[in-house]
């Protein structure tokens, strides 16, 4: 089904990204691979073209640079340059500080990343699909996005953003077949608590004791199934837990 189509995903280099282009290269699709981290697409790009044999194109890119992010997205060579699916996975948490004893630079960084980011890429991309009138947008939202959690104040106001954003863009397309979709987990183990505690292995393994979290495959199975439906299908939300997850309140 997604043979021949293009799916850009940013973040790419580990955790929900990296379970997405296994998910997607195993389906077909070309893959357009985007992350700081070369040395890590450039081992992850050989991974998935040895197994799937599909093409694949690695950008080295902070989506939090808006130059750079036009500049990649614009020049893209020709079997890339149309994109068919962006999955917007790159985000990410800093701390757990009170909002009155906060690192301001984590604030930034969690902006800048989960928000302007976001809008950056999607600026370009969506430009594309509506001159040729078809695409998709994926966009990772998070439970987060549904309430906010003691610590958590300004990472939840950027996927509180997250949301507000993909209903602009639901509208801003209608009347075109171009879908918008929103994926919000729950609790996932990936490396997203090393990275909110900054490489502190031990408080970043302590948030999933005695917890049977959600993985990187179960959520890159659910953004498969949404890029999948039928084309008068669009999947506006999905909010996904474990059975011992956070319940929504």
């Amino acid at each position: 089904m997604l043979n021949n189509k293009t799916v850009l995903i940013t973040g790419a280099s580990s955790g929900i990204g990296l379970a997405c282009a296994h998910s997607f290269a195993k389906q077909g699709a070309k893959l357009i691979l985007c992350a700081r981290s070369y040395d890590k697409l450039v081992t992850i790009a050989s991974e998935l073209k040895s197994h799937y044999n599909v093409l694949i194109h690695i950008l080295e890119l902070d989506v939090t640079q808006a130059t750079a992010v036009k500049e990649s997205l614009t020049t893209l060579s020709s079997p890339f340059q149309k994109i068919d699916i962006l999955i917007n996975n790159a985000g990410l948490a800093q701390g757990l500080d009170k909002i009155y004893e906060a690192n301001i630079q984590d604030w930034e960084k969690m902006i800048d990343t989960n928000i302007k980011g976001l809008l950056y890429v999607s600026r370009i991309v969506i430009e594309n699909m509506v001159k040729h009138n078809s695409g998709h947008i994926i966009n990772m939202g998070s439970l987060s996005s549904h309430q906010v959690y003691s610590g958590g104040t300004v990472y939840c106001a950027t996927k509180f953003a997250v949301k507000a954003l993909t209903r602009g863009m639901q509208m801003d397309v209608q009347g075109t077949p171009i879908k918008i979709s929103e994926v919000d987990p729950g609790m996932v183990n990936t490396n997203f608590s090393l990275t909110r505690f900054k490489g502190d292995k031990n408080a970043a393994d302590a948030i999933y004791e005695n917890k049977h979290p959600l993985t990187a495959e179960d959520i890159a199975e659910t953004v498969l199934f949404c890029a999948t439906r039928p084309a008068h299908v669009n999947i506006a939300e999905i909010i996904i837990l474990s059975l011992d997850g956070t319940p929504l309140k």
